[in-house]
């Protein structure tokens, strides 16, 4: 799995470890990696830790490669890798914008390209992306996020019709804010622009998407690891919104 450090991929890697999984955990920061393969190797399965930068195909070669020849073919991916950023559309810069298109779409692209025919051979195989509440909705202020994982949403369906018929699924998590880093940058930008406390930034961050609380990493992790299941080969192509209930729609 991509972006497998912290958070929520930690939270996948461990749950994957705790349901019979072996895990490769990557990222680009070898550190957080290794400590999170330890963790799974105490759970009793085998795990990798391998850096690799999502948006570089011969990162992505080299990381499947690596699973292959220790671990095997490839049965599961969970593209969970992302990055964002916050401006009003005038003052997004071209740069910061395909930076976040290549993080959130174009990796997930490249993942899936290079780990597909292992589970075409395998006439089995699950895809998870995670995708966010965004990519069913707009908000002031994130245009490249937003734009990145409608993409990864877009990507996830025509994945799940081309492979749907060789015993492969591809679903999409569609989480709202969730309480890891990603969402305490989010709050600290906040707090810097407007000079809001930590509680009423927070607040104000949960109203743009209808949320009353703040997803955890377990939750997320619980709806991934249900999807990767030999049970779930009946859902496909979907996209499941982790909200807690703010979009109800």
């Amino acid at each position: 799995m991509t972006g497998g450090g912290r958070g929520i991929g930690r939270a996948v890697a461990l749950a994957l470890a705790e349901r019979g999984f072996d895990v490769v955990v990557s990222a680009r920061s070898r550190d957080a990696i290794e400590g999170v393969a330890a963790e799974v190797r105490a759970l009793g399965r085998r795990a990798l830790a391998v850096s690799s930068d999502v948006t570089r195909p011969e990162d992505v070669s080299a990381l499947c490669q690596t699973t292959r020849s220790e671990l095997g073919p490839i049965a599961v991916l969970v593209n969970n890798a992302g990055v964002a950023t916050s401006a009003p559309i005038k003052a997004q810069s071209l740069e910061e914008w395909n930076r976040v298109l290549a993080v959130n779409a174009t990796g997930p692209f490249l993942c899936m390209q290079a780990a597909l025919p292992d589970m075409v051979e395998q006439r089995f195989g699950r895809v998870v992306n995670v995708a966010s509440i965004t990519a069913r909705m707009g908000a002031p202020y994130i245009a490249a996020y937003t734009a990145s994982k409608h993409a990864l949403l877009g990507l996830t369906r025509v994945a799940a019709a081309e492979y749907g018929e060789k015993g492969i699924t591809v679903n999409a998590v569609c989480p709202g804010y969730v309480d890891t880093d990603m969402t305490r940058d989010s709050i600290a930008r906040v707090r810097e622009k407007t000079g809001l406390s930590e509680a009423d930034a927070l607040g104000a961050i949960l109203k743009t998407a209808g949320q009353k609380r703040l997803v955890t990493p377990d939750e997320v992790a619980f709806i991934v690891v249900s999807l990767c299941a030999e049970d779930a080969a009946g859902v496909n192509g979907q996209a499941i919104v982790i909200d807690g209930g703010g979009l109800l729609a």
